[in-house]
């Protein structure tokens, strides 16, 4: 059987309507348009069979596959919705409004059954920040974060508080995806000098820190956002500040740490200074990349034990994109940057193509693993807004721009579970496109009017870095260095290259000193008076200036002298005077 071909919800002024995906990117007829100027909120189940939409009259949700309408809510002020993982529940979000008499508002979270249209339950939510509840994938647990709290309710029952993670002042959680048992990262802000930390518990146990399954604590940090890998095995902590107090970014400073459920935890030593872009979990569970560093930026590739496996050199980017099957990847620099991206075979680690998607607000992968769709959506940019999809081998396949009167706000994948779309063989051949390439004309430099004429100097402002495999050689047999035994080479070869400095140094003051020797044999023979006496004393003035010499070489390296040491320097003067007479009575 044929795997289905995913739709494309667009949403904007046009109103809210469906583009089959590749290959014909018609307007689905399963789907009929919602022309009204004021759609606020969509939004897909996860196994992409349901559709919901708020067109400021009602809630909508729609079967995409029999486009049937199932049910509709009377919530015109909604403005986010949210389906559980297996479409038993519908969570919807209003803004929080109290009276006017400053009593109470009506609460504005509201969980409802998708099967029967029932409210189950309604909370009171005042920040839009963290509204949604969590669930498990199995709906077994469901999650809220209420005064420094999180709440626990199972199997969908939302009028008794199942369980209680009660930690002092916890900021924000995140609940592990797969199957059970249930693990939850909690993050806690520091206070009065104490550090913050994240710690990872298994549900429902939350006897205390000792109950943990990890616990990493850290300084420097005012938001922390936390990434289960899709094994839910570790957690990636992003801990960044708002301000750096060094003045060197004003992103503020941000650190990478690594926390596994097994207890172990480790600072990600990332090998360039600057800001933490984007950081990316592959799919396989097994590697993470992270973009980061002052542009052009860095990319690397970590495995489970922070080493880097492959560093993509240096770029204009600040995004990573692993494609649904994890084969694929793309480094990607949007926003201030141009739109470049790079696709890349993570297995082979090639490069596949490099388009360019200027102006782009919005990226995501096609759940079929071989397409895209770049967007400019309002209000990020109100002008040229439209959409792309394109091929991972660099062909554009489909551009849609909306009129100049018009604003495009969403777009968004129907998604599909898991083993819908089989992995195909990656290809580096650019598929044939009716499109032209959409690459732009590269900006050229301005050069004043004398220089017009003259043959182009090139010159870079940055010296780029090329990518490089991290990996040990599959020829060699050496295992890559723990920390201990790298730093023991080390060790080894700064004491093996100062034996050598010493050993080269000792062999040139000994032939220096053999030279002296035998230049005044070999060379001019030395003046003598013919009378012993006088050259004897002339020798000892010598010795004598000599060692007045090394004395006052002592004295200005900061040695105290002896007072007869000090009266033998005042007495140069007169020892110059009485071997010139001596030397010139010759």
């Amino acid at each position: 059987m044929a795997p289905p071909t995913p739709l494309l919800a667009v949403r904007g002024s046009e109103g809210l309507y469906m583009v089959n995906g590749p290959p014909s990117f018609t307007e689905s007829t399963a789907f009929q348009r919602d022309s009204g100027k004021n759609c606020k909120a969509v939004a897909f189940s996860k196994d992409g069979s349901l559709f919901a939409w708020c067109n400021g009259e009602k809630v909508n949700i729609v079967n995409v596959t029999s486009a049937g309408l199932l049910r509709s809510f009377d919530l015109p002020k909604a403005v986010c919705l949210e389906f559980s993982p297996k479409n038993n529940v519908l969570a919807t979000w209003q803004a929080y409004t109290t009276a006017k008499d400053g009593t109470v508002g009506v609460p504005n979270l509201q969980l409802h059954d998708v099967k029967t249209g029932k409210c189950l339950k309604s909370f009171i939510q005042k920040k839009m920040q963290n509204w949604r509840p969590c669930w498990a994938d199995d709906e077994s647990i469901c999650a809220r974060n209420v005064n420094n709290e999180v709440h626990f309710f199972e199997n969908n029952n939302f009028n008794t508080v199942a369980n209680k993670l009660h930690l002092q002042k916890v900021n924000d959680f995140a609940l592990s995806p797969g199957a059970q048992p249930t693990k939850v990262a909690v993050y806690v802000p520091g206070n009065k000098g104490a550090p913050s930390f994240v710690r990872l518990y298994q549900y429902p146990n939350f006897g205390g820190p000792q109950s943990a399954l990890a616990n990493k604590s850290f300084f420097k940090a005012d938001k922390v956002t936390m990434l289960w890998n899709k094994k839910a095995t570790a957690v990636l902590a992003i801990a960044s500040t708002e301000v750096d107090k060094t003045g060197a970014s004003y992103y503020g400073e941000q650190t990478l740490h690594y926390i596994a459920t097994n207890g172990e935890s480790v600072v990600v030593q990332l090998p360039k200074n600057g800001p933490i872009y984007d950081v990316a979990w592959n799919p396989n569970s097994a590697e993470f990349c992270a973009v980061y560093g002052f542009m052009p930026a860095k990319a690397t590739v970590f495995n489970l034990k922070c080493e880097p496996v492959f560093d993509f050199g240096t770029g204009p980017r600040n995004a990573a994109y692993y494609s649904p099957h994890g084969h694929i990847l793309v480094l990607a620099g949007f926003g201030n940057l141009r739109g470049q991206m790079e696709v890349w075979d993570i297995k082979n680690y090639k490069l596949i193509s490099k388009p360019v998607a200027s102006d782009s607000t919005y990226f995501a992968w096609c759940p079929d693993g071989e397409h895209i769709v770049t967007a400019t959506c309002a209000p990020r940019l109100r002008v040229s807004n439209g959409y792309k999809i394109w091929h991972y081998t660099g062909s554009l396949l489909h551009s849609y721009e909306v009129p100049s009167n018009e604003e495009m706000w969403q777009v968004s994948w129907q998604p599909f579970l898991d083993g819908v779309f089989p992995a195909k063989a990656v290809k580096y051949q650019a598929v044939p496109s009716e499109l032209p390439s959409a690459e732009p004309k590269p900006a050229q430099a301005y050069r004043p009017p004398a220089l017009r004429n003259k043959p182009v100097t090139s010159s870079k402002l940055h010296e780029d870095e090329p990518p490089q495999n991290m990996r040990p050689q599959s020829g060699s047999s050496d295992k890559p260095l723990s920390k201990t035994a790298l730093k023991n080479q080390r060790k080894h070869e700064a004491k093996k290259a100062a034996k050598q400095e010493a050993k080269a140094d000792a062999n040139q003051e000994s032939t220096q000193s053999s030279a002296s020797q035998n230049a005044p044999r070999s060379a001019v023979p030395a003046v003598t008076s013919g009378d012993p006496e006088v050259d004897k004393k002339i020798k000892n003035l010598k010795k004598k200036l000599k060692a007045i010499e090394q004395l006052k070489e002592q004295a200005a390296t900061g040695k105290r002298l002896e007072k007869n040491q000090l009266e033998k320097i005042q007495k140069q003067s007169a020892l110059l005077q009485e071997l010139e007479d001596l030397e010139l009575g010759l």
